[in-house]
């Protein structure tokens, strides 16, 4: 599954990444930071899922960064 992560940034300096696939929206400290969490937002969602057979257990997730 390919989703997308687009960065932001506040005026006063914390990054916002999107996934806007998933309606995930998460601050960080840095770049790196808010891309982390995004991912890791997004890897539970699609464990969540797939726990809940709303997705096939076999999916793999594929980021795209857009800056």
């Amino acid at each position: 599954m390919k989703l997308s992560i687009e960065l932001d940034r506040e005026p006063d300096g914390r990054w916002i990444a999107e996934v806007s696939e998933l309606n995930v929206l998460l601050y960080g400290s840095s770049k790196q930071d808010a891309i982390q969490r995004a991912q890791a937002a997004a890897n539970e969602i699609l464990l969540d899922r797939i726990a809940h057979a709303e997705l096939p257990g076999t999916i793999t997730a594929i980021f795209d960064i857009a800056a």
